[in-house]
């Protein structure tokens, strides 16, 4: 990467200056007006600060000592800016080096980097998962593709709570569909589940076993609720399908129950101190590890809060090996996640074990109005009727493209295009062209192997042609950006930033002329733009189409 190199070499300047400086910390950003380089870097205006000399001769220092191999010009502007001009031979060898490995992520994952669950989505089995659940369900699983890509060790996880009161109303709803379905006049529980998906649940019970369960018992209960909850799995992981979300594995709360994790954690955090009774209940202290105040652990009637099972969750995640545990959860969580960080803290977790991605609602807005949506109430917009609507590639794409901590309007009549007008099909529409310039080219087999001999990359020197593999040589750092962040709309960013330069070099010059060394050289550059184009895609989990 050139940035990168820009980096070493000033990195090695300092060093010979006796300044002791970390490479990563070396601040090189490319300039927003053109005459300032290539690149500049601050590093003069940092050092002198700290060492009270004058940040324009410390910069000019620092040049006097750099060579010329790599850059045309370096110059020194303003208070103390370091600008680079890059010599062409510099910028080709990394188009060079891109389509000599036709890997556009580099080395960026040549190092195993530990490794790292990832948990997500995670909603109750009480209903269908709706276009809230879909947005973390896309934003997990581009997340995982990162850090795989990266080089980490990733898995994957989706926790039911499959406990608690939740369920118990589940069950008792069900029930009722189920007696609606053998003709009895029965009204849903005021705090039942309003949803006319149970109906069909409720229909096949009865279709199978008649008038069996026609009081509510102990029975009936145990037995509505294990058919519940294995149905709304069964279906959850259906609709999860249909979005090409995978996990690698599925943990169920009841787990922790069985093993006497929940036990175990109160026994830890009573011996931390952990701990108190008050008006019947047990306390945690959380307060005094940082949180607003302190969070109940056990209810007065002795049932758990949803906060003790998820700290018993935690230690077995810990108990499991990860380095560090990344859960995404809705913005309605946000003293929850205030009072496992007390927990955790409490049991002496490894401060950056426990990361947490709170990512804003999805709000679907459709002919100018904005639908507001309830589970418990009935009224959503289902996962799966908004993916066989609009196509995978579509909802997996808007759903990225905003910052996860920001609310997402998703605008329905945008999504449905079928245009240029779709940022999702702009994208791939580079990626299409691309193909179909290798197919009306002489060298359609090299859009598999593109062997540079006898090309002449310095044929490449108009700007939307240098630009583009400026933009090129970013995507590795655009990656480790994404991923640090925990945001994948950094992707689209750049992709759509991508797409738009290579259409306008596209539109302005012709890729197959009458001077076949420019001919090759451009079918390179186009192949260096597929290449990352297609990466891209497959990060997000969209396609990268050949014709559309």
């Amino acid at each position: 990467m050139i940035k990168q190199e820009i980096k070493r070499v000033l990195a090695k300047r300092l060093e010979q200056l006796n300044f002791e400086l970390d490479r990563a910390s070396i601040d090189v950003e490319e300039p927003s007006n053109d005459e300032f380089g290539d690149f500049a870097s601050n590093v003069a205006l940092e050092l002198a600060t700290e060492d009270d000399l004058s940040p324009r001769e410390l910069a000019r220092s620092i040049v006097e000592g750099i060579g010329n191999e790599l850059f045309s010009r370096i110059t020194v502007a303003g208070p103390g800016f370091i600008n680079f001009h890059l010599k062409r031979d510099f910028l080709m060898k990394s188009l060079s080096q891109l389509l000599s490995s036709s890997d556009p992520l580099g080395e960026i994952s040549a190092n195993e980097k530990g490794s790292i669950q990832i948990e997500f989505v995670s909603s109750n089995p009480t209903g269908p998962l709706t276009v809230g659940h879909c947005r973390q369900a896309v934003l997990g699983d581009v997340l995982a593709a990162l850090y795989r890509a990266l080089g980490y060790e990733v898995e994957t996880e989706y926790y039911f709570n499959d406990e608690g009161r939740q369920m118990d109303i589940l069950a008792r709803t069900l029930w009722v569909r189920y007696k609606q379905a053998l003709g009895e006049e029965v009204e849903i529980p005021d705090d039942g589940y309003k949803g006319d998906y149970l109906v069909e649940i409720g229909e096949d019970v009865a279709s199978e076993r008649g008038d069996r369960y026609s009081s509510w018992n102990d029975e009936t209960a145990d037995f509505f609720k294990k058919v519940g909850l294995e149905e709304m799995i069964g279906r959850i992981k259906k609709d999860l399908d249909l979005l090409g979300v995978k996990f690698d594995s599925w943990f169920r709360e009841s787990k922790l129950h069985e093993e006497d994790k929940v036990e175990e954690v109160l026994s830890a955090l009573d011996e931390q101190d952990g701990t108190y009774k008050e008006g019947g209940a047990l306390w945690l202290k959380a307060e005094e590890e940082g949180a607003p105040k302190d969070a109940v652990l056990v209810k007065s009637n002795g049932d758990p809060t949803y906060l003790l099972p998820d700290i018993a969750y935690h230690l077995d995640k810990l108990d499991r090996g990860y380095d560090r545990a990344l859960v995404l959860l809705g913005a309605d969580h946000q003293r929850h996640v205030e009072n496992m960080k007390a927990a955790l803290s409490k049991l002496e977790f490894p401060p950056d074990f426990y990361q947490v991605l709170i990512n804003q609602f999805v709000s679907l807005s459709k002919e100018g109005e904005v639908k507001r949506m309830s589970t418990r109430a009935g009224e959503f917009v289902t996962l799966k009727s908004l993916v066989e609507d609009l196509g995978k590639d579509v909802v997996r794409y808007f759903m990225s493209a905003r910052k996860p901590e920001s609310h997402l309007e998703f605008d329905y009549e945008l999504a449905k295009k079928e245009s240029m007008d779709n940022p999702v099909y702009y994208l791939q529409y580079a990626h299409t062209r691309i193909a179909s310039i290798f197919e009306k080219s002489g060298y359609v087999e090299l859009e598999e192997d593109f062997p540079l001999e006898g090309v002449d990359l310095n044929e490449l020197g108009k700007d939307e042609e240098i630009e583009l593999i400026k933009k090129l040589d970013k995507f590795p750092e655009m990656i480790e950006i994404a991923a640090g962040d925990y945001g994948p709309h950094h992707l689209v960013s750049y992709g759509e930033n991508l797409a738009a330069i290579f259409h306008q070099f596209y539109n302005k010059y012709k890729v197959l002329t009458d001077d076949e060394k420019i001919s090759q050289a451009r079918l390179a550059l186009c192949k260096g733009v597929q290449l990352v184009l297609k990466e891209l895609l497959n990060l997000l989990g969209v396609s990268a189409p050949r014709k559309m």
